[in-house]
């Protein structure tokens, strides 16, 4: 991902001000989207990011169980995604 000086600039005066984890919660959103796929992502009624924990709510049982399977292969997808260790853990409720 090549990101502009400009962006990277904007990004770094963000993060100075305190809205890392904002800033955060947008990316991941937007790489679990892509992650994993759009069958999940229509069944994904919210996703908030919180002290390195990833919640995800979903409306159907079966998703759940599929996702609670893969979890752990999907936080490192993420973190490898982003860079950086940003997730430890997903929530799925």
């Amino acid at each position: 991902m090549s990101d502009s000086p400009l962006k990277k600039t904007i990004d770094q005066l963000l993060r100075a001000y305190g809205y890392q984890e904002q800033l955060d919660e947008i990316e991941l959103i937007k790489i679990y989207e892509g992650l994993v796929g759009k069958m999940f992502v229509n069944h994904t009624e919210k996703i908030t990011f919180k002290n390195k924990k990833l919640y995800v709510k979903l409306d159907s049982a079966s998703l759940k169980q599929e996702l609670n399977y893969v979890k752990e292969g999907l936080v490192q997808r993420i973190n490898r995604e982003i860079g950086r260790n940003i997730v430890d853990k997903i929530v799925i409720r």
